[in-house]
């Protein structure tokens, strides 16, 4: 397997005051996972998501069905 480098976002909606987190989504197809990191700790760890998984959580919040109280 090819290994690349995680080119990691913040989505522009993430103005909050800094309780943000970033994805590197250039890894969901070739190696099938979505890297979730804390953007105030970018040296931190992160959290490998499987693309599926991280697909229906972004369908969930677009549509509304997963939301904060």
């Amino acid at each position: 397997m090819t290994t690349k480098t995680p080119r990691w976002f913040t989505s522009s909606y993430s103005d909050n005051g800094g309780q943000c987190v970033e994805v590197a989504t250039n890894l969901a197809a070739p190696h099938g996972i979505v890297p979730v990191r804390d953007s105030k700790n970018v040296s931190g760890p992160a959290l490998s998501v499987q693309a599926c998984a991280f697909a229906a959580f972004v369908t969930g919040i677009k549509s509304g069905e997963l939301h904060h109280p």
